[in-house]
């Protein structure tokens, strides 16, 4: 789901919202909330925006949509989103505040607003060549804003919880370069099964459409255990759409393809993966990171990176200078990179040859 745009200035505190006097009856529950506005919706729940007029504070009220208040399926997910965000307590996670009934006993929680443009809408404005976002999100800032992704997944993955659903439309950046991933309602818990889910994946005739209790996530982003309908998914599955969000950083196109969700399946499962630096050699996409992308994007999950601490590893290592694990440096690049890492010391010797040499040469 997208968020619209704010800016701090819609959240600059007042006296009157701080200093107000809390009455003696105050309201709970649902009846605290007042002055609704539709923020956004998708395919199973809307968003509003409210005020918590206990806290004086703006909050995103999240509820199912009414032709879903009495799906199975859909309720289940909505409790396992909110209690599973609620529960991953990270800088990434959006805090939640309250899950309870409305006074019809519909189900809703509510949460922190977030403020901030989502990564699909800046990786088009940076393909566009918009010159605001393309200044302030060059290739660096953009693998930055991926480590911080992949922080956020690999602290859940630690406490048991599979995203499934990770592509560029729920990772919001802030005005302030937080960055927070959204979206938690087909989260995995690690060796459970889902009752309200069929272990048999069926994809949709529109790629970016999720309608109820028939698929996982959304095709353009999924992994091929998902794209296969295996029963058996783990972390390696979110290491996979990780490096598809990566190889649209890398290329600035889509990696996948199809008129339908099936042919997005075929191509995936039984077509090669074009290499990034192929797709999009006017970029110059570094060698590290390519070799980063396509090891995330191994057909097989034996083959990728065996969790998402490795592959945040590697990221990490790549933007502190450092050697990433699945690149094979040359001799030459060996020696470039230990030049580049002590120049600063070899420009100190040499001028201190240099200043002794000079010395020498007038005391002569």
């Amino acid at each position: 789901m997208k968020q619209s745009k704010a800016t701090a200035t819609d959240t600059f505190f007042q006296l009157k919202d701080t200093d107000v006097v809390f009455p003696k009856q105050w309201r709970s529950g649902s009846l605290k909330y007042d002055d609704f506005e539709s923020l956004t919706e998708g395919g199973t729940a809307k968003l509003l925006t409210c005020l918590d007029e206990n806290l004086r504070r703006v909050v995103v009220y999240k509820t199912l949509h009414a032709h879903l208040l009495d799906n199975e399926i859909e309720t289940q997910r909505f409790l396992r989103e909110a209690r599973v965000t609620a529960n991953i307590q990270h800088p990434g996670t959006v805090p939640v505040y309250e899950l309870g009934r409305d006074r019809k006993g519909n189900l809703f929680f509510t949460m922190k607003r977030i403020e901030g443009r989502d990564l699909r809408k800046l990786l088009e404005d940076i393909k566009a060549e918009i010159p605001d976002t393309s200044e302030l999100f060059p290739l660096p800032r953009l693998i930055d804003v991926l480590i911080d992704v992949c922080q956020t997944v690999a602290y859940a993955h630690a406490h048991g919880v599979i995203h499934r659903d990770l592509k560029p439309a729920n990772i919001i950046v802030g005005e302030f370069g937080e960055v927070m991933l959204l979206d938690w309602g087909l989260a995995k818990i690690m060796g459970e099964p889902n009752p309200a889910e069929t272990d048999a994946v069926q994809v949709t005739d529109e790629p970016g459409l999720t309608p109820v209790g028939r698929r996982y996530g959304t095709p353009l982003y999924m992994s091929p255990e998902i794209a296969r309908g295996d029963a058996d998914i783990d972390g390696r599955s979110d290491v996979f759409t990780m490096g598809i969000i990566l190889y649209e950083i890398l290329t600035r196109k889509q990696m996948l393809h199809g008129e339908n969700a099936w042919d997005v399946a075929e191509t995936l499962l039984n077509k090669p993966i074009p290499l990034p630096s192929n797709v999009a050699p006017e970029l110059q996409i570094p060698r590290e990171l390519e070799a980063i992308c396509l090891k995330a994007l191994r057909l097989e999950r034996e083959n990728r990176y065996p969790d998402m601490k490795a592959l945040l590893d590697d990221l990490q290592h790549y933007r502190l200078g450092g050697e990433v694990s699945v690149y094979q440096y040359s001799g030459i690049e060996r020696l470039n990179r230990w030049n580049h890492r002590h120049a600063l010391t070899l420009t100190a010797v040499f001028a201190g040859i240099a200043g002794f040499a000079f010395h020498w040469l007038l005391s002569r």
